[in-house]
């Protein structure tokens, strides 16, 4: 479903009231169609939520996307936004360089189009950046006072378009403008001779969009039904038909917005700024900003970076069955202890024995005693029985070395599964693209990928999170903040934290010297437990003990650490603890 001009005047409500005289902090991308701005508020705002900053305000995100396979959207975000790893679009740049540090100050629609023009004032004079809602051809320009195209998101060549060109230094012309109807403008009797004009529809509803402006689907199936109680209905009276349409319409002057979805066993399917009686199941929401998040967090799943994180998790498989095969290896090259000592028994009889052997033998059986099995050892013609002797210690020798040294490179193997183990850890509690970026370069650094030739952006630092006491807490989101935590920032007397025996963070209670009380040390175990492998179990064991007891396991990875004593705590992982 895509977001129609109705919706859009709702959304341009909201955020007039939300974020006008707001500062816009930062601009983002969070993919490569999709911006988002955080906004620095006053007080007054009361819906739509946000992060509170303190006495002064509160900040917001505001999410702009031209992706066309939701059509363009523009909305308040439910979350904090994350920023993306692509490098940053010429769009991107200018908004930072033009529109970081401006003030919001005011929003505009076209009556009954899918466009909105937001309006902010700052060093570089005023300047709009409009979003174009048009589902395959969503766009977002940046234009200034004079009505010249600073950049874009999608550019538009006169090849392209006969109609407009979109291109920064060209003046921005609006989308061409439907040539349908205005539904105030008809009497019932004009209505019925446009819809009868339609053909090859058999439904009401479909008539209605074909011939009215502005009204989507979504719109239109609720009018028939508000009109007749049946969505599919092939006709209807037109008076009751033009006054349902006309109530909706009129939202966008009365503002009595009563945003919904409607659900199907438990999934959002649809939203609107008004009542969707047309569904079964509804649900109201306090915003249109808060019905469309639901309906498109829904649509990109709960997780928006799993195409990334499945390329990256394919190269740690890879990985890591490059060392399975490496272990296998050394599994088939490692002798047993009973083949080395017969090589040297062997080796030893062909010394002992060699005056009765004769040249040229291919082999020699020797008794060493009644009872004894006999011994069959293979022998080299070219060779003298010294000389075959002599080849038996070499191997011995050789398979004595072997023997001794797998062990070791077994070892090494396992220490890096254990690494990719956590790396894969690492990677599915990614929040972004640069903590995405960071797994993979770690995968580089450690030669289990080739290095890039450019150098990747690496993930942020460590989670901070204050307890309920007001001792500060730090999480390691991946293997590089892990070393970060442990090494770096923790000093002897803190408490360090970890999921018991599972790849996880490295989780640190900063003391300043003083006892941890209870609701700290479950807090941050709790944090240890979300951000680990078993984050999804019930319960989960979680080891604490001094930073002072931790050490770096000899040539281990980063992160690969071995603990002196601890003592455990179980714990359930609740989302809740870095609140």
């Amino acid at each position: 479903m895509y977001c129609d001009a109705l919706t859009l005047s709702a959304v341009a409500d909201e955020l007039r009231s939300e974020l006008v005289g707001g500062r816009v902090q930062e601009v983002l991308a969070v993919d490569g169609w999709t911006l988002g701005l955080e906004i620095y508020t006053a007080a007054h705002a009361t819906h739509g939520g946000g992060t509170p900053t303190g006495p002064g305000g509160r900040r917001r995100y505001l999410l702009i996307s031209a992706n066309p396979s939701e059509g363009g959207r523009i909305h308040l975000a439910a979350h904090k936004l994350r920023r993306g790893m692509d490098p940053p679009s010429p769009l991107l740049l200018r908004l930072r360089k033009n529109v970081e540090g401006a003030r919001f100050t005011d929003i505009g629609q076209p009556p009954r189009e899918r466009v909105l023009h937001l309006h902010f004032a700052g060093s570089e004079g005023f300047l709009t950046l409009t979003v174009e809602v048009m589902g395959r051809l969503s766009n977002i320009l940046l234009v200034e006072e004079d009505g010249t195209i600073l950049e874009c998101q999608r550019r538009v060549t006169s090849r392209q378009s006969r109609y407009r060109v979109v291109l920064p230094g060209q003046p921005y012309t609006p989308p061409p403008a439907q040539h349908k109807a205005e539904a105030q403008d008809l009497t019932p009797g004009q209505l019925t001779r446009l819809l009868e004009q339609v053909e090859g529809e058999p439904t009401l509803w479909r008539r209605l969009v074909a011939t009215l402006r502005g009204v989507s689907p979504i719109m239109a199936k609720e009018v028939v039904y508000r009109a007749t109680g049946e969505v599919a209905a092939p006709a209807a009276d037109s008076r009751r038909v033009l006054d349902r349409l006309v109530d909706l319409q009129c939202l966008a002057q009365t503002r009595q917005w009563q945003p919904s979805v409607a659900t199907e066993q438990g999934q959002v399917i649809a939203f609107a700024p008004y009542p969707l009686t047309h569904y079964p199941v509804t649900e109201q929401r306090q915003s249109i900003s808060a019905a469309m998040s639901d309906f498109y967090e829904q649509q990109t799943g709960a997780d928006a970076y799993a195409a990334a994180k499945s390329r990256v998790q394919g190269l740690i498989a890879h990985a890591r069955q490059r060392q399975e095969r490496k272990r296998q290896a050394l599994q088939r090259s490692s002798p047993s202890a009973g083949a080395v000592d017969d090589l040297r028994l062997k080796g030893k009889l062909l010394f002992a024995f060699a005056h009765q052997i004769s040249p040229r033998q291919t082999e020699v059986t020797l008794t060493l005693g009644e009872g004894e099995p006999v011994i069959r050892i293979a022998m080299d013609p070219n060779l003298s029985p010294t000389q075959n002797a002599q080849e038996y210690f070499r191997r011995y020798e050789k398979a004595r070395s072997a023997s001794a040294e797998v062990p070791g490179l077994a070892a090494e193997v396992d220490e890096e599964l254990n690494y990719l183990d956590q790396l894969s850890t690492d990677l599915a509690l990614a929040q972004h693209h640069p903590g995405i970026a960071a797994i993979e370069s770690a995968l580089a650094a450690t030669g289990h990928i080739p290095k890039p030739a450019r150098a990747r952006p690496v993930a942020a630092s460590p989670l901070r999170v204050e307890s309920d006491d007001g001792l500060v807490i730090w999480v390691g989101r991946n293997s590089r903040q892990n070393e970060e935590v442990t090494f770096r920032i923790g000093t002897g007397r803190d408490v360090w934290l970890h999921a018991e025996g599972v790849p996880g963070a490295h989780v640190l209670i900063r003391t300043e010297g003083h006892p941890v009380p209870q609701r700290t040390l479950l807090q941050a175990a709790q944090l240890a437990a979300r951000h680990s492998a078993v984050r999804e179990d019930p319960s989960v064991r979680v080891a604490y003990t001094l930073r002072q007891n931790v050490h770096r396991s000899r040539g281990g990875k980063p992160r690969q650490v071995i603990l002196g004593h601890y003592d455990t705590i179980v714990v359930r992982p609740e989302a809740g603890a870095e609140s």
